[in-house]
């Protein structure tokens, strides 16, 4: 994720050329026109609907999924209505390492993910899952999204029961017949793994530093694409890990 916009790792020259066009569009741009004009590194793609979905009784439930950097798959899925919650974290490993800077060492279980508690009553499980797909990461990369790479990036669905288990199953084996990536799908089912909120400073990012060059060329576009391409299930307001806090 941010990694290799800090000192961890070196900057290859793609990222280089990111990093000089997302300051350019900080220093040129603010606001909307911003999230309208910045770089986006992937492009949505319009899914078809899971021909199997969530049958269980309306009411709050959660979904944890990872697909890279969290910060950006929490700020999608802040935009989404019926979401009730986003919190970035970890979920594979075990407690005790359920940390950012071990995380980080790619040696721990975990992967970035974010609890996504929603209301199936406004949006359901196969619904969620849809948006997961097509804006909130590419489900075609092994273990890396856009610039960062290790297994704490990849993409996976942590379902919290076994229905849930069988939507995310028939949903990927109707996405890999239907062919609509070109390439099939990495995302791992792993059942029965904790989740483990990720530290303060990393709660909310998108929304509290918008500006942020990994930010602005990596996750703002997802974003204006949740908007463009669901523009039914987007919100304009996101709601806050924060708010929920106060």
């Amino acid at each position: 994720m941010h990694q290799s916009w800090r000192a961890r790792k070196p900057v290859r020259n793609g990222q280089s050329r990111s990093l000089a066009l997302a300051i350019s569009i900080i220093l040129g741009l603010s606001g909307l026109a911003m999230a309208e004009t910045a770089f986006a590194v992937e492009r949505a793609v319009m899914l078809p609907a899971p021909s199997i979905d969530d049958i269980r009784p309306a009411g709050l439930q959660k979904a944890v999924l990872a697909g890279g950097c969290f910060w950006g798959v929490q700020g999608v899925f802040q935009h989404v209505r019926g979401v009730t919650s986003a919190v970035s974290g970890y979920a594979g490993g075990a407690k005790d390492t359920a940390h950012y800077e071990t995380v980080g060492s790619g040696t721990t279980g975990h992967a970035e993910a974010v609890e996504v508690t929603f209301d199936s009553k406004v949006i359901s499980y196969g619904e969620i899952l849809r948006i997961f797909f097509s804006v909130a990461h590419d489900p075609t990369q092994l273990n890396r999204q856009g610039p960062d790479v290790g297994t704490q990036y990849r993409s996976a669905i942590f379902p919290g029961d076994a229905d849930q288990k069988r939507v995310a199953e028939a949903y990927m084996a109707q996405l890999d017949r239907a062919r609509v990536f070109g390439r099939p799908l990495v995302t791992s089912i792993e059942p029965s793994r904790a989740f483990y909120a990720a530290e303060d400073y990393h709660q909310d990012f998108l929304e509290r530093h918008p500006t942020h060059p990994y930010i602005v060329v990596n996750d703002v576009p997802k974003v204006a694409q949740l908007r463009e391409v669901f523009p039914s299930a987007y919100r304009s307001s996101p709601v806050l890990v924060a708010a929920g806090r106060s």
